[in-house]
């Protein structure tokens, strides 16, 4: 019934849809009858996944210009591409400033800034070819974008990064009808952030500074995202949707649990190296 399948006769591609929050949006569109496609740098993973929600699969690097513009032509080819979810992202970054390492930088940034450029200039192109035009792109930021996260060194700098290309991407795409949203997510239960979410004094401080009290899971985030990429919000675009619990309202984290050990202390207070 077409009541029930709102996305039907229509295209999706989700990235980092292999786990994780990515799997969960992919399942949720795929729900509503979209024909998903999922895509990652891990094939095992990805067919794996497919097969679980009967979604198709491409092998891309979001990284790759070539390969996440092939991944966007094999999305499109089923039906018209209405709808993608940029969840691939992550960070070789960490540790106080006067410590990080450069190349870990520029690669956490070349995966979540330059990644979501990528995954936007292409799904653009696809989804202003609609007739009718335009689609819904949804990227996938971070709580660590708008509240400082201490010794996440480039992760909260990159998912800024993408919060100002969601609203720089509405303003210019908005006369094709591509609308551009993005969802900060707070901590979710995905197998990425397994040892924070166990029991210890991470998770209590990280309970502490939410409204709502408890972890969120993929599925939570997979509800915005089905919001934001469906025609219900066909009047919203630019826009960064807090999913989080609460925990913005209140400060970052507090992970010294897990980083003095690492770094020291005297090194969490601005301690240069020594030379």
């Amino acid at each position: 019934m077409a009541g029930t399948t709102p996305l039907a006769g229509t295209a999706a591609l989700i990235t980092g849809g292999g786990s994780g929050i990515g799997l969960a949006c992919a399942r949720r569109l795929a729900a509503d009858g979209a024909a998903v496609t999922i895509c990652g740098r891990t094939e095992s993973r990805l067919k794996e996944a497919a097969g679980t929600i009967g979604a198709r699969y491409v092998v891309a690097d979001v990284t790759d210009e070539e390969q996440i513009a092939a991944a966007v032509r094999f999305a499109a080819a089923p039906a018209p591409l209405r709808a993608v979810v940029h969840s691939a992202g992550g960070s070789t970054s960490i540790g106080p400033l006067p410590r990080l390492d450069a190349d870990a930088w520029r690669a956490t940034l070349e995966l979540n800034a330059t990644g979501t450029m990528l995954t936007l200039k292409h799904a653009a192109r696809a989804m202003a070819r609609n007739d009718p035009r335009g689609g819904a792109f949804v990227a996938i930021s971070s709580i660590a974008a708008s509240t400082t996260h201490r010794w996440f060194g480039a992760y909260g700098v990159s998912k800024a990064a993408v919060d100002h290309l969601v609203k720089l991407g509405a303003d210019e795409l908005g006369p094709v009808g591509v609308r551009v949203n993005g969802i900060r997510p707070g901590l979710v239960r995905t197998e990425l952030v397994a040892g924070i979410t166990d029991p210890g004094p991470v998770l209590d401080d990280y309970l502490a500074c939410m409204p709502l009290g408890r972890i969120g899971e993929p599925g939570d985030i997979a509800e915005a995202a089905r919001f934001l990429a469906g025609p219900e919000s066909s009047w919203i675009t630019g826009q960064v949707v807090d999913a989080d619990g609460g925990h913005h309202l209140r400060r970052g984290p507090d992970y010294r649990a897990i980083f003095e050990p690492m770094f020291g202390a005297d090194a969490l207070h601005g301690a240069p190296p020594e030379e």
